[in-house]
């Protein structure tokens, strides 16, 4: 029997039966981008659609709402995925449309309250 499965035996007819009990799902994660002054909404949109292949729509979104709100969720995953998408969004580089432009723009990752 596999660490997996779950054993019930019926007293009355002396019967076993094995049930396959479901894997443990990791933790969740929450990639938040955060609101500057640096950056376009055209490099908010390009950077989804590389970074997470999100279309143009989604983009758009993600765009208004860091915008309107000082932050977005972009994506929900496991911690790794989470981490390594904070990371690529520090290293996606500046906006070439802002003159100003400093560098990348900030994530953070936070747990999801589950």
């Amino acid at each position: 029997m596999s660490s997996e499965e779950t054993v019930a035996v019926d007293t009355e007819t002396q019967t076993t039966t094995r049930r396959a009990s479901r894997p443990k799902r990791q933790p969740r994660y929450h990639v938040i981008l955060w609101n500057d002054d640096d950056h376009s909404f055209e490099y908010v949109i390009r950077m989804m659609r590389k970074l997470f292949g999100y279309p143009l729509e989604r983009g758009l979104q993600i765009a208004e709402e860091v915008h309107t709100k000082g932050r977005a969720i972009c994506l929900t995953t496991t911690r790794e995925h989470a981490e390594l998408k904070r990371d690529q969004i520090h290293a996606f580089g500046p906006d070439r449309l802002v003159a100003d432009c400093k560098g990348a723009m900030w994530a953070t990752i936070e747990p999801v309250d589950e």
